[in-house]
């Protein structure tokens, strides 16, 4: 259960991370929508209505969740760019994901926001300086956390979700 839940494995990034790490970073982030356009495209609506495992969400609820939490935390990213080490607030995925958006919406409508969103994300990526790269904002849970160290996060997610839909579609 643990490969489905966590195909390409847990979040995990070094305590320093390399400017050609973090362009590689920038590079996934901006390559994801396409990626997930491409794994949903086949799909039927019982397919995108289907859970790519036992008790996990819908395929349409992934979609969702992945412009969900990408606005999350592209809005953190100017927060922390424009206050000193400003606390987030987290959002309850689970309960987002039951909202009617999340269950019934076309998925065509968060593919639009992810591409657009990256688009913007990945602009604003490759601007920042070493300096902006070590702004931290705060999560009440988790702590403190560079951005640099939420660019490895944020790809992370994105390429964990895809993973998601992509065993789906190869079963």
């Amino acid at each position: 259960m643990d490969k489905l839940r966590y195909p390409i494995g847990q979040f995990n990034i070094a305590e320093d991370v390399s400017l050609d790490q973090i362009e590689n970073l920038i590079n996934q982030i901006e390559a994801l929508p396409q990626l997930l356009v491409d794994s949903v495209r086949d799909l039927t609506k019982e397919q995108l209505d289907s859970s790519y495992r036992p008790g996990g969400w819908t395929i349409r609820q992934v979609v969702h969740h992945i412009a969900d939490s990408h606005m999350n935390g592209y809005i953190r990213f100017k927060l922390a760019l424009t206050e000193d080490n400003p606390t987030i607030k987290p959002f309850n995925e689970v309960l987002w994901a039951e909202l009617e958006d999340a269950r019934t919406l076309s998925v065509d409508v968060s593919l639009k926001l992810i591409e657009t969103l990256h688009e913007r994300w990945s602009v604003l990526l490759r601007s920042l300086s070493t300096n902006e790269l070590n702004r931290q904002f705060r999560h009440p849970e988790a702590g403190d956390l560079s951005l640099k160290k939420a660019i490895g996060l944020y790809a992370w997610h994105g390429n964990h979700h895809l993973a998601h839909i992509m065993s789906f579609t190869k079963t």
